[in-house]
């Protein structure tokens, strides 16, 4: 009997900070300091710390693919700064691999992984 089909995938952890300059004001309301993580499809904000929802709004495009695994010369490996969507707000998130987590497709989803269409096409 043939060995089940490997379902794993790997996504990086994710941790985001606000980068705040000393000298400008800021719109956004971050504080040095403030974060949120990442962990698959799981975000978590440390206790009594909230995040501006546009903020959060600018960065969430891009969080699924800086948690793939991406060549080393595509810039989604090697940008990490988005800036405040406020255009007077001088602040910055800074997107930070922590760490990479395996999942299984089977517990991840319910759709079925077809292994013997991948390999016709």
């Amino acid at each position: 009997m043939a060995a089940p089909p490997d379902d794993t995938f790997q996504l990086f952890d994710l941790r985001v900070e606000a980068i705040c300059p000393s000298d400008t004001p800021i719109m956004c309301r971050a504080k040095p300091g403030d974060h949120f993580t990442l962990q698959g499809e799981m975000l978590y904000l440390p206790p009594g710390q909230g995040f501006s929802l546009y903020s959060l709004g600018a960065v969430l495009p891009l969080l699924a693919a800086k948690q793939r695994v991406t060549h080393p010369n595509d810039w989604m490996s090697t940008d990490a700064l988005i800036a405040c969507p406020d255009p007077n707000c001088k602040s910055k998130l800074k997107i930070i691999r922590t760490g990479i987590r395996t999942f299984s497709h089977g517990q991840t989803t319910l759709t079925p992984l077809n292994i013997r269409e991948r390999t016709e096409e």
